[in-house]
């Protein structure tokens, strides 16, 4: 072994000894702490949004969750199956049809028969359906209003980057 080794070896030696020291142990449990504080808050903001958009949405009649399911129908070009709606909202066929049933019940959505299979039924939104989801994207923006009321025009534009990098950076998550 010459003097080269022996410092690489030392060097190395005082690297995993730094990595085992107090502080660095210290350091990683502050970061996940941190971390964990974060994730917190990100629920405490995700639960207080969902309370004020809620208040927001109950007097049109309809909850969160049909609100989403109304906007995804609207967002299809043709009538789209429960499966596709199953799919796009990454929940189960069951909570699909659940929704779909009260929104039919209300007036807002409709089913309807496939032209080209008897054994599919396609989710049409109707002209009530519409009305409602215009009525609830005003109640959307004040919610997010609400919520958002304490930043800057700058600061609003920040956390938008922010949870773009967030929402893109997440793995496709299947039921």
């Amino acid at each position: 072994m010459d003097a080269s080794d022996s410092s690489d070896a030392d060097a190395t030696d005082a690297a995993a000894a730094a990595q085992r020291s107090p502080d660095h142990h210290r350091d990683r449990d502050h970061d996940r702490d941190s971390d964990g504080v974060l994730a917190e808050q990100l629920l405490r903001l995700t639960r207080r949004l969902h309370r004020i958009q809620s208040r927001q949405l109950e007097p049109i009649g309809i909850t969160p969750a049909q609100f989403r399911l109304l906007r995804t129908v609207a967002s299809y070009d043709a009538a789209p199956r429960m499966a596709d709606l199953a799919q796009r909202l990454d929940v189960v066929p069951r909570a699909v049809t659940t929704l779909v049933d009260a929104l039919e019940a209300s007036g807002r959505v409709r089913r309807a028969p496939d032209p080209d299979s008897r054994r599919v039924v396609r989710i049409e939104i109707t002209d009530e359906g519409r009305a409602t989801l215009r009525s609830l994207r005003n109640a959307r923006r004040a919610a997010a209003e609400e919520i958002l009321a304490p930043l800057t025009a700058g600061q609003r534009e920040m956390l938008g980057e922010l949870l773009s990098a967030l929402v893109d950076g997440m793995p496709e998550r299947r039921c």
